[in-house]
């Protein structure tokens, strides 16, 4: 999953806010424009995330056009791109075990070929997935 959202950024001396108003108490900050996209991505990905976690509806992004960052005098607006499944690939990078079951025959035969059951599945899922 793949959202765009409009952010807003205010600089300051001491580093760069960003928040996301469709995304209600997103708020981050870095301290240089790249770490500011960083943190924002990051902190976007989080809240959608435990959104989707929580079964609660994702937000639809506002028309850029339509959004100003007028909270102070020094504020834009720019569009932030949210990869949700790279977001979740970085936080659970852990192994889960899961039971499948096949027919013998199937079974026997990929065992006689030296299949590697979990690598075989693991690329048909992401072939399904479409990644």
């Amino acid at each position: 999953m793949v959202y765009t959202y409009p952010a807003c950024f205010y600089t300051a001396d001491d580093g760069i806010t960003v928040d996301f108003p469709d995304l209600p108490g997103c708020v981050t900050c870095g301290m240089t424009m790249d770490e500011a996209i960083l943190m924002a991505e990051d902190a976007a990905c989080g809240w959608i995330h435990s959104a989707l976690e929580d079964d609660e509806p994702i937000p639809s992004p506002s028309d850029y056009k339509n959004v100003t960052a007028t909270e102070y005098d020094n504020g834009f607006v720019n569009l932030i791109r949210l990869d949700i499944d790279e977001f979740e690939r970085k936080i659970n990078p852990e192994i889960v075990s899961r039971s499948c079951l096949l027919p013998n025959w199937l079974n026997a035969l990929a065992e006689r070929r030296g299949i590697n059951f979990s690598a075989a599945l693991q690329r048909a899922i992401q072939q399904e997935l479409g990644i």
